[in-house]
């Protein structure tokens, strides 16, 4: 992994969450992806739970209140059947120019 302080790790894990939610589909690095899904699959669960308790939490994750808004009303509705697994990583098969990172999808499951 990187050298990040705690606050940038937390910093970049919470924005890579609002884009995941805002676009439902992100083009990020194998490495990213693998340390913010656990991070959106957590989100997402407060947002099945639909209290006011969840919703501070969920902000308090998600800076953005129209992406928590979203959350609660489009996103988390969804998955009300599914117990796990709402999000999903798909390899892209060539490799980033420049270090040779691996490039994945990071989306949503429809």
């Amino acid at each position: 992994m990187s050298s990040l302080k705690p606050s940038h790790r937390k910093a970049r894990a919470s924005n890579l969450v609002q884009s995941l939610f805002r676009h439902e589909r992100i083009k990020t690095t194998r490495a990213f992806a693998k340390e913010v899904q656990p991070l959106a699959e957590k989100i997402i669960t407060l947002g099945k739970q639909q209290d006011l308790h969840s919703r501070r939490k969920a902000q308090a994750l998600v800076k953005d209140k129209t992406i928590v808004k979203k959350l609660f009303t489009d996103i988390a509705p969804r998955y009300n059947e599914r117990k796990g697994g709402y999000t999903r990583i798909i390899r892209i098969s060539p490799p980033r120019k420049g270090d040779s990172a691996p490039l994945v999808f990071l989306e949503l499951v429809k």
